[in-house]
C-alpha cells in the first residue's frame, strides 16, 4: 500500500493512524500542501480531487479518510475500530463526522487561504475563525463523551473516533485554540497518545515534516 499524505494534514493523520492501529505497512508518499505539490498535473493524474490522503491499494485508488478507514476496517477487520453492535457503530461514526464534517471542513487549507486571499480577512482575524469553530464544534464532542464516559471515545479501545479525534486536538494546540473547557477530550486525547500507533504517526515524526 501507498499512502499519499502531507504531514500536517489532519485528514492524512487520521489514516496514518489507522493503519498503525491495524499493523499495516505502507510506503509514505508526501505530496506537500503549503508547496502546492497537490495542484501538480503528476497528482492530477492520481487524484481527481488534488487532496490528500490518497491511499493506493494494487490496482485501487481510495479518497476521502473516512472512507479509508472503512475500506481498511473491511479488509482487514482486526482490530476493529467500529464496535459490534449497530447503535454503538452508528455513535462512534457520529462523533467522527462530529469533527470529519462539522468542524474540519471550516478549517482545512483551502478555506484559510481564501479567507486571507479572495476575502482579504487579516491573519488575526483568520486565527479568531480557526479558534471559533474548533472550540465551539469541540465542545459537542465533549457533551457527548461526557454522557457516556470511558478510556477512548467509545469502549475500551481504540475506535474510528479516536482516530479523528487526535489529529483535530494537534491542529487545536497548533493555533492555540482554548482547551480547558472540554476535559474529557483531552482525556481521551492523553490515553489515546499513549499508544505507539497515535505517538509515531504524529505529525513530527514524518518524514516530510519540516
Amino acid at each position: 500500500m501507498e499512502l499519499f499524505n502531507y504531514f500536517r494534514s489532519s485528514a492524512s493523520y487520521r489514516v496514518r493512524i489507522a493503519l498503525a492501529l491495524k499493523g499495516l505497512d505502507f510506503e509514505y508518499r508526501s505530496v506537500h500542501l503549503q508547496k502546492n505539490e497537490q495542484m501538480s498535473e503528476s497528482y492530477a493524474a492520481v487524484s481527481a480531487s488534488r487532496l490528500v490522503p490518497l491511499l493506493r491499494d494494487g490496482e485501487y485508488s481510495l479518497t476521502q479518510s473516512i472512507a479509508i478507514i472503512e475500506y481498511l476496517e473491511e479488509t482487514h477487520p482486526q482490530p476493529p475500530l467500529l464496535p459490534q453492535g449497530a447503535v454503538e457503530r452508528a455513535r462512534v461514526r457520529a462523533l467522527a463526522f462530529d469533527i470529519a464534517c462539522e468542524i474540519h471542513p471550516l478549517n482545512n487549507l483551502r478555506v484559510l487561504r481564501y479567507l486571507v486571499g479572495p476575502m482579504k480577512v487579516s491573519d488575526e482575524d483568520k486565527n479568531r475563525w480557526y479558534r471559533h469553530w474548533v472550540e465551539t464544534g469541540l465542545e459537542v464532542v465533549e457533551r457527548q463523551l461526557a454522557g457516556a464516559p470511558a478510556v477512548f471515545c467509545h469502549g475500551e479501545s481504540p475506535t474510528l473516533a479516536d482516530c479523528v479525534l487526535v489529529p483535530q486536538i494537534f491542529n487545536a494546540q497548533r493555533f492555540d485554540c482554548r482547551l480547558d473547557h472540554v476535559p474529557n477530550v483531552m482525556r481521551v486525547f492523553d490515553a489515546c497518545m499513549k499508544i505507539d500507533a497515535f505517538e509515531k504517526t504524529r505529525p513530527e515524526a514524518c518524514p516530510d515534516a519540516t
